[in-house]
């Protein structure tokens, strides 16, 4: 019975380490564990192993209809990318970047105690928050949770505003608040989307994770993602299909612009349209293409490829 025992104990130990990450990999600064959540990413990497999607997409995709980018996502089986309850900054401009993120919890001292020792280690002063702004690059966006709390979860003023937007040139996506809204809003280029504004300043809040997926409230975001922010709130879209999520996108909205123009000029009925089409209109689209967008390049073979598995 006691060897019974015995051996229970420690099966139950083999699966509860097996099944428990280790404290490293459960904290703020392990690249190895960057790496494998997003171990399908095949591209260049930063030194902290985020993925880092090339320059030309984040172009494309700054050029792309809120809605198409929406309804790509979906057509490629990412249903949750897209968050809308913030509070936006400049409501008159679009923010194009790859997520850094991080991730706030309720303090904890013994949390505290290892991450503080973490930075000691890396050589990083100050407090937990300005430890991720630290980390940002050109073209970055910063994605943080903080579990939206908005008093004393302010997790920037215009100090690190400032800092942000000198380091990425873009600004933030929080899941809780932000202060000095208009010291902010003085910074030429920053934006903000945020679920509130309060004089509070940050408390009693532990940093936890930095380039680790998280939660944006409706959505969920993994390091590297695009970032796509406007009025109407903000779209991450994967880093792994970003590719052929964007070119869907587009062809969505050259679908939608060449439907038009058809409708009002009654060349095609509204059903033949808002429908698959038949290989007359396709053509018709693959030339009107041509025609308009002549340095859109694109093969016939890829538009029935992008619109073949059409679920809009």
């Amino acid at each position: 019975m006691k060897l019974k025992t015995l051996l229970l104990d420690a099966a139950f130990f083999l699966v509860a380490n097996i099944m428990q990450p280790s404290a490293q990999a459960q904290l703020v600064m392990d690249n190895n564990q960057t790496i494998q959540y997003t171990r399908d990413w095949k591209g260049k990497r930063d030194d902290n192993g985020r993925p880092m999607v090339e320059q030309e997409w984040l172009d494309r995709a700054a050029s792309c209809g809120f809605e198409d980018l929406w309804t790509a996502l979906r057509n490629y089986g990412y249903p949750n990318q897209f968050e809308g309850s913030f509070q936006c900054l400049q409501t008159d401009s679009v923010m194009v970047g790859r997520a850094l993120t991080a991730e706030f919890v309720p303090q904890r001292m013994d949390l505290d105690s290892f991450t503080y020792q973490e930075a000691k280690r890396k050589n990083w002063s100050g407090n937990s928050n300005s430890w991720p702004i630290m980390q940002l690059q050109k073209g970055d966006v910063y994605v943080a949770d903080a579990g939206g709390k908005l008093k004393e979860g302010t997790l920037i003023g215009d100090n690190l505003g400032s800092s942000i937007f000198a380091r990425s040139g873009n600004g933030v996506v929080f899941n809780g608040s932000a202060r000095d809204r208009d010291g902010l809003k003085e910074i030429k280029g920053f934006n903000a989307w945020v679920k509130g504004w309060d004089p509070s300043y940050l408390k009693d809040m532990s940093l936890l994770h930095i380039n680790y997926p998280i939660r944006m409230g409706s959505a969920t975001v993994m390091p590297g993602d695009i970032v796509v922010g406007n009025f109407e709130g903000v779209i991450f879209i994967p880093y792994s299909v970003a590719d052929k999520v964007i070119v869907l996108a587009e062809l969505i909205g050259y679908r939608g612009l060449f439907g038009k123009e058809m409708l009002s000029k009654k060349v095609y009925q509204p059903g033949q349209i808002d429908n698959q089409w038949m290989d007359e209109i396709l053509n018709h689209f693959v030339e009107w293409l041509r025609q308009n967008y002549p340095n859109y390049k694109i093969t016939k073979q890829e538009i029935v490829s992008a619109f073949a598995q059409r679920s809009w």
